[in-house]
């Protein structure tokens, strides 16, 4: 059976008035249940000013859990994460347009993510399922999952940002992309359109994995480098997670900053057969 340990911890940082991040869990009720529906952890970044990036946040992982806590047993992850996704960004999309006070064009979330001209509240998304032996990852925006596998930090997601987006076409170099002006504009967020195409992944799990769901207040300012050592060198997920945020303050404590740690304990090997899970001897 999967078994799992977590931590979440979010902070506001060091000069921001409000937290625009929101995360939260879904943990299963009973062992039957983490066969049937497994876990879920969602993690959002909010932005529009004036508190709405704080609801916009809320809205999304609210829609996204509760959904989750309605979906019938044995529902593949890989076709769920992308609807629920889809139902977090109507949620934004329809409170934005309700409240007829748009971002003034070119909004910037001073430290944070930049919305294109006109556009309403908005919220980044990133959302890790597991069961038996998979986890799968869907995500909107620049929040960001890892992987932590034998002492080595990967990432699993891309940022939908502009900067990003020429780094993987090969116009600009990763050095030049970490101080870019157009480092935090977003391409791709809930709430923009009425409609959102959110990437999604599955990565097979082996004990002693570490999965990190993390906002920009952390990749932003802590690189990759410090982040890996610091998960790989703290065996206490708690004190890994008040690590990391200290690491982002330190490092100015420019932006919120939010991260959730998931150690895989033990996995359950499954094959499937005609879209039907079985255990593997």
């Amino acid at each position: 059976m999967l078994e799992l340990e977590f931590a979440e911890l979010t902070d506001s940082g060091l000069t921001r008035q409000h937290n625009e991040d929101f995360l939260g869990h879904v943990a299963p009720a009973s062992p039957a249940q983490v066969e049937s529906q497994g876990w879920l952890f969602a993690l959002a970044d909010g932005v529009g000013g004036q508190e709405r990036g704080e609801v916009a946040s809320r809205l999304a992982v609210e829609a996204v859990l509760a959904g989750f806590r309605k979906i019938p047993k044995g529902i593949m992850h890989v076709s769920l994460l992308p609807k629920l996704v889809q139902e977090a960004n109507q949620a934004v999309f329809d409170q934005g347009n309700t409240n007829n006070r748009r971002v003034d064009p070119g909004y910037s979330d001073p430290g944070g993510a930049i919305l294109p001209g006109g556009a309403h509240m908005a919220s980044t998304l990133v959302l890790c399922a597991l069961r038996f032996d998979s986890a799968v990852v869907s995500h909107v925006g620049d929040s960001r999952c890892y992987l932590l596998r034998q002492r080595k930090l990967t990432a699993l997601t891309h940022d939908h940002t502009m900067v990003d987006e020429q780094v993987r076409m090969g116009i600009i170099s990763k050095e030049d992309a970490a101080e870019h002006v157009n480092r935090h504009v977003l391409t791709r967020s809930l709430g923009m359109e009425m409609f959102v195409a959110a990437d999604t992944i599955t990565a097979n799990l082996l004990a002693g994995d570490v999965l990190m769901l993390c906002s920009d207040g952390l990749h932003g300012y802590v690189p990759d480098a410090a982040i890996e050592w610091m998960l790989d060198s703290t065996a206490d997920l708690n004190d890994a997670a008040a690590k990391l945020v200290e690491a982002a303050n330190a490092a100015g404590g420019h932006d919120n900053v939010s991260v959730q740690l998931i150690r895989v304990r033990a996995v359950e090997r499954m094959g499937l057969y005609r879209g039907r899970p079985y255990r593997l001897l």
